[in-house]
């Protein structure tokens, strides 16, 4: 078990370019794809993860500078820094849940696939460290370790079934035929955006306006593109962030940039996954009559919409904004400031690009997740240091934004 998992973890180590065409082959000789066709369709997938990490590479490249300007203008004295993704990755794989994780997760999606439980047969193995996270902050909340598993098992188990929940509104909003997503900060964040958008649209004149991109295009002409809205966008952003000419400019055509390239390589990505999508429905339907399976996938496919886009970079100032005036908020945001599109990947789907009902979801969102992040500071601290993650020089206490899921499953496991 140990060697598998290890080989496993050599797997994702190399990085979803390498790791996503080994998995599609795999899958697709499975499936009874000719070997041709099966790595064509991984390769394509491989070449489309390079695509999409290149983009989100330029976006963080303008935007991290951007982000921690205004935190520097604003001056804000927070106890709890926002240290990111990377400790919770270093927390979730730094711990023996971590090392068993991809067993754990591996085999709860089988189980679940086998009993008609799920139709997600999710391939996005390297997000697996969202589950480990559950497991391994249950597990240094009551130093039990099989309370650890279990909380990994739990949060597993809720993603595929969420991501089952979801995939009809995220094909028909993305055309995505046969994939749903099974990260698990993202369905996480669906018990949240979910009700937050029923209450949006019972706003009296609200829930009446039309202002998905199509929409705004369709009235403001070339200005309402989501290129040019990008643009704007990042100027803006750039201004507030106290920057020079040069860089705001630079900041504005950047995130123009990525509202043009981000749609075209997942567009590459979709090549290679669609024929894998249609060979797994069918070769369902050949054993199992009425069968239907979705393949799995990371949410970072969904950050190409331009609604997530805008709102992913208005949620910057705002965010910084919550931070100084929400009552007994401690999180400083940092690590994940520039990476808050991330946040709201699931928002657009349930307002079918709204972008100003994404604007008060994702508003709401992240005053909820920040108070989250603000009550595990403690523990996430403790776990961290336990995990051997570096500290930030002059810090002593670290967080991140809360998964409300596994802030749930740190809260329940306090009763045992």
């Amino acid at each position: 078990m140990q060697a598998l998992s290890n080989g496993i973890k050599f797997l994702v180590d190399m990085g979803p370019s390498v790791m996503m065409p080994v998995i599609i082959t795999i899958l697709g000789l499975a499936l009874r794809q000719s070997f041709g066709k099966a790595i064509k369709s991984g390769l394509t997938v491989g070449f489309g993860f390079v695509g999409i990490n290149l983009v989100i590479g330029l976006f963080f490249q303008f935007m991290a500078p951007a982000a921690d300007a205004m935190v520097k203008r604003l001056g804000l004295n927070l106890t709890a820094l926002d240290v990111g993704w990377p400790a919770g990755a270093a927390i979730a794989f730094g711990t023996q849940i971590g090392a068993l994780i991809f067993i754990i997760g591996i085999l709860t999606n089988l189980v679940m696939l086998f009993l008609r439980l799920t139709k997600t047969l999710d391939i996005d193995i390297w997000n697996y460290w969202h589950w480990a996270m559950s497991g391994s902050l249950v597990y240094f909340a009551t130093g039990s370790l099989g309370l650890g598993i279990i909380a990994s098992v739990l949060h597993a188990a809720f993603t595929l079934k969420m991501a089952d929940w979801t995939a009809p509104r995220v094909q028909e909003a993305f055309d995505f035929p046969g994939l749903s997503i099974s990260q698990g900060w993202a369905m996480a964040s669906v018990p949240i955006v979910y009700p937050l958008v029923w209450l949006v649209d019972r706003i009296p004149g609200i829930n009446k306006l039309q202002a998905d991109p199509e929409s705004i295009q369709k009235k403001f002409g070339v200005l309402g593109q989501p290129t040019v809205i990008g643009v704007v966008l990042g100027v803006i952003i750039g201004i507030a962030a106290g920057l020079n000419l040069q860089k705001t400019l630079q900041l504005g055509v950047s995130m123009g940039a990525v509202f043009l390239l981000m749609p075209r390589v997942v567009g590459i990505l979709m090549e290679g996954l669609t024929p894998l999508a249609e060979d797994a429905k069918t070769f369902l339907q050949r054993y199992s009559k009425g069968r239907e399976v979705y393949i799995g996938m990371d949410s970072a496919l969904l950050i190409g919409h331009p609604a997530t886009l805008a709102t992913g970079l208005l949620l910057v100032p705002i965010t910084l904004l919550l931070a100084v005036i929400l009552p007994g908020n401690r999180l400083l945001p940092f690590g994940d400031l520039a990476g808050t599109t991330f946040f709201a990947v699931m928002i657009t789907p349930f307002t079918r690009g709204n972008m100003v009902k994404n604007l008060i979801v994702g508003t709401l969102l992240m005053t909820i997740i920040m108070y989250m992040g603000s009550d595990w500071a403690p523990l996430v601290t403790k776990a961290a240091a336990s995990a051997g993650f570096a500290f930030p020089e002059g810090t002593t206490t670290i967080t991140n934004f809360g998964n409300p899921i596994a802030w749930l499953l740190v809260k329940l496991s306090s009763l045992f």
